[in-house]
């Protein structure tokens, strides 16, 4: 029986992935560069700043600091005006009695900002928010999750990991727990290739939260 479930935020609580990917494609049009959105999804899952760094090799920007100057303004500009809910993220959890963690890639402040903006902050108190900036590995290293699990005294097999990227797949496996996909975020376009998510480690994929939720409940 499944008696906790450790989300990721970005692409799976909040459907910011597709906001990031809009900035950086904003970001080189500026530049002269017709990028475009759906180009960047690939990143899913990564810090911002590993993302500036593999672009910025690149497309040879010499002046990251900034590029990266930049985009987290446009990026804080966009999340402000449209970030919003995963569609089926908040049926899904309000009517969940396990326990629910969140495991990101993203600082801590962002994603407490965050829940506050979307209202979601009843759901996750700051306890139950584990980040990059809290251990010493990110994603795809299993630190953050390994770092849930010890806090919370979790068992593993009363546990399970709810990701949207490969990046985060693989972090969850290294860390010895039950993974399943969701690809209800708008970053998922249709010609996106679930097989991400399914080679790095994920028991299925699921389009939406009712079948994941479905799923759950099977283990």
């Amino acid at each position: 029986m499944i008696k906790n479930i450790i989300f990721d935020f970005d692409g799976v609580i909040v459907d910011s992935e597709v906001l990031a990917s809009k900035a950086f494609a904003k970001y080189f049009s500026k530049i002269d560069y017709t990028i475009k959105e759906e180009q960047f999804y690939k990143y899913a899952g990564n810090k911002t700043v590993d993302v500036i760094d593999l672009l910025s090799a690149k497309y040879n920007i010499e002046d990251k600091e900034k590029f990266t100057n930049e985009i987290f303004e446009i990026v804080s500009r966009i999340y402000s005006k449209d970030l919003k809910l995963v569609d089926g993220v908040k049926d899904f959890i309000s009517k969940s009695d396990r326990k629910h963690f969140i495991g990101s890639n993203s600082n801590k402040d962002r994603i407490l900002a965050g829940l506050r903006f979307v209202g979601f902050d009843k759901f996750f108190l700051s306890n139950q928010v584990y980040s990059f900036d809290m251990v010493q590995r990110p994603k795809p290293d299993p630190d953050i999750y390994l770092k849930v699990l010890e806090d919370n005294l979790l068992n593993k097999e009363e546990t399970i990991i709810i990701e949207d990227s490969g990046v985060g797949v693989k972090a969850a496996t290294a860390a010895g727990v039950k993974v399943l996909g969701i690809t209800a975020g708008k970053h998922w376009h249709l010609n996106r290739d679930k097989h991400e998510l399914f080679d790095n480690g994920a028991l299925n994929v699921f389009s939406d939260f009712e079948s994941l939720g479905k799923a759950i409940e099977e283990f």
